[in-house]
């Protein structure tokens, strides 16, 4: 028996033994025996595990061997039986079909079934030719050109509904907060009852109703009533569902509908302008508000004028024309000079 036969033996022994007979994980210091030995195995069949990469023309994909001789160390510790045979025998075998399979997964021309179709295995970054004649790799060739708009659409669409889900809980919550205050207040107000009247006839009313919380009834009621909103609120702004198929699902009339999804249709615009995590929606809804078209400005009634609205119907009568200017050669009526008309003395006029 060969340096490395026996040191696999040891290895392993010292495996099974840090290892519970009823399967169950052991203690931090069993765990650290084990991968040491663990290492221990795998150093010193490495030289083996590269024979055997070499031998089944794995050398492009020593990685992946790699990894499959680890489980296959792994699986002959498991089925390692000390009084049939030697470790390297069940090591070997392991090795051997993990690296089978390997190369089965990798190269499907290798199964027999593909070589009675002649199968052969090539690479997609192989270079072929197109129609045209134009040089190209087979993985320009399999490109979906839609697939990323369809991940893109795809993600902006997990964005809203995660999104819209946030705006919801936080609606649910606000209101949660705000009808368990209501609850307490109506609590307090009320007169304690005579159970704690009893339990503690020391304190005064004052003090003893403040003791009372809110009804455990109540507060599953205020519970019902929210998720009962939050489905009616997010089938009819989200899901775009009628006030009908939400009346036949609830049992609610279209009014009483329409009521609740128009408060939370307010609540919900508040909270996009004060909560900082929906900040980004409010400044979508302002360019979509800059961006809609201006509406046309209402024209300023025109100032009234001293003379009359020709274009009323009680005006279509009326007749007005300007006064004819009076020649320059008429003669006036009264032909006074202005100083005469000053008063040469209190109460009298002379002309």
């Amino acid at each position: 028996m060969s340096k490395s036969t026996e040191a696999l033996e040891v290895a392993v022994a010292e495996v099974i033994a840090n290892k519970n007979s009823d399967g169950s994980p052991g203690s931090a210091r069993q765990r650290a025996n084990i991968d040491r030995a663990f290492s221990r195995i795998l150093k010193i069949a490495a030289p083996r595990i590269r024979h055997f990469i070499r031998q089944y023309g794995l050398s492009a994909f020593h990685e992946d061997a790699e990894q499959v001789c680890a489980i296959a160390v792994h699986r002959a510790i498991e089925a390692y039986d000390p009084t049939k045979a030697k470790f390297t025998t069940f090591l070997n075998w392991q090795i051997r079909g993990e690296l089978q399979s390997l190369r089965f997964r990798l190269m499907t021309d290798q199964r027999p079934s593909a070589r009675k179709v002649e199968a052969v295995t090539i690479t997609i970054h192989a270079g072929t030719t197109t129609p045209d004649g134009e040089e190209t790799s087979l993985e320009a060739l399999v490109e979906d050109e839609e697939a990323l708009e369809r991940t893109e659409r795809a993600a902006s669409d997990h964005l809203a509904h995660e999104t819209c889900a946030a705006l919801l809980d936080a609606y649910v919550e606000a209101e949660r907060k705000a009808g368990i205050e209501q609850l307490r207040k109506r609590a307090r107000a009320r007169r304690p009852k005579r159970d704690m009247r009893e339990a503690r006839p020391d304190l005064p009313v004052s003090f003893r109703a403040h003791l009372a919380g809110p009804d455990p009834e109540e507060l599953a009621a205020l519970h019902e009533r929210l998720e009962r909103d939050r489905a009616i609120i997010e089938r009819s702004l989200f899901s775009g569902d009628t006030r009908e198929a939400l009346s036949l699902d609830t049992s609610l009339t279209r009014e009483r509908i329409r009521q609740i999804v128009r408060r939370a249709s307010k609540q919900l615009a508040r909270l996009v302008q004060t909560d900082p995590r929906f900040a980004m929606l409010a400044e979508q809804a302002g360019l979509e508000r800059a961006g809609a078209p201006a509406e046309k400005p209402t024209p300023a009634p025109a100032p009234a004028g001293i003379m009359p609205a020709m274009h009323q119907p009680h005006n279509r009568a009326v007749t007005v024309s300007k006064p004819a200017e009076r020649p320059a050669d008429a003669p006036r009526e009264l032909d006074v000079p202005v100083a005469a008309l000053i008063p040469q003395q209190p109460g009298r006029l002379s002309l």
